[in-house]
């Protein structure tokens, strides 16, 4: 199953997590492109389970070692599919979830994830000399937390049955669930790293974390400054495409939905691709809203309703809603 996108749109811009995203591919770039090479940087810079627990191993190591390895094996990747694997589940999930916490929380969360899917790691691997690497244990404390913050939210799901790629909505508690699912079980069948190299158990660690997480930093005041940032990063636009979903009116023939707006969008005027599903039917439509509209306005688009006979069709009516900032 690979996430297309959410149906949760985040009113500010995910700063900290459009940052993240860079520093893994910042970081991938700089990687060393040799095959023996990123082996003893792997070796280096990822998380290890025995030069924490061996003291044969770590007496190699100085506490400096240990301790930057504890971060940087967060934001290095053994490919180019395993960065973009990553960084798109970071991308679906993450701006939410920095929408809920605000940008500090947000990144001190993320941090403590990923941390908490080290030491699950450590835990069922304490002798083991294979590094560990890649953004997964920490992203799944993200989607832990999406879990439980938006359960009702839809994913649009790629599903490939051979060569027919089949697109889905499937709520998020389902498809987040069989996600969690996957990983501890593959982590109960193969006891350690296996199936192509995944750190199972620093998945379930780290989606267990995130929800643990979650609970405990929603009872921690925000910071001022965390306000600020917000204050500076509210989106200024809704999306450009939008899902209707029409309501039939009393006569069977015309539709009723609505269209989201800012108030800058109301103030200026702008347009929107509006998709108005019809039965079968999904049909894209240019909108153009003309400024100073008010909030409750509704507009009438002559024609875009059921067909009423083979020359003439209902109407469509899209009410305006002007969101608060």
């Amino acid at each position: 199953m690979i996430p297309i996108r959410d149906t949760i749109r985040s009113r500010n811009y995910p700063i900290v997590n459009v940052t993240l995203i860079a520093i893994n591919v910042a970081v991938f770039l700089l990687q060393p492109g040799n095959v023996s090479e990123l082996q003893q940087f792997a070796l280096t810079y990822g998380l290890v389970p025995a030069r924490y627990t061996v003291d044969t191993i770590s007496q190699y190591f100085s506490f400096g070692q240990q301790v930057v390895s504890l971060f940087s094996f967060m934001f290095l990747h053994g490919g180019f599919w395993h960065l973009v694997g990553n960084m798109w589940f970071l991308y679906i999930f993450g701006d939410n979830v920095e929408d809920k916490l605000g940008p500090i929380r947000y990144l001190a969360f993320y941090l403590l994830c990923g941390w908490a899917s080290a030491l699950t790691h450590v835990f069922f691997n304490v002798h083991s000399q294979v590094p560990i690497i890649g953004a997964s244990g920490a992203i799944a404390g993200v989607m832990g937390a999406y879990f439980i913050l938006y359960p009702r939210s839809r994913v649009l799901t790629l599903i490939p049955i051979i060569i027919i790629p089949y697109f889905i909505e499937i709520p998020a508690f389902f498809f987040l669930a069989i996600w969690f699912a996957i990983q501890f079980f593959g982590a109960t069948l193969s006891g350690t790293i296996g199936g192509g190299g995944i750190a199972w158990w620093a998945h379930v660690g780290g989606f267990v974390a995130g929800i643990i997480f979650l609970g405990l930093f929603m009872y921690f005041p925000r910071f001022g400054a965390s306000d600020a940032v917000r204050r500076s990063t509210v989106k200024k636009k809704t999306p450009r495409l939008q899902v209707i979903k029409p309501i039939r009116g009393t006569d069977g023939y015309d539709v009723y939905g609505n269209v989201a707006i800012t108030r800058l969008e109301a103030f200026k005027g702008t347009r929107k691709i509006v998709n108005i599903p019809l039965g079968f039917r999904k049909r894209l439509f240019r909108v153009t809203i003309p400024p100073g509209i008010k909030d409750g306005v509704t507009l009438k688009l002559a024609g875009l309703g059921e067909k009423i006979d083979a020359k003439k069709k209902g109407d469509a009516y899209l009410k305006i809603m002007v969101k608060p900032e």
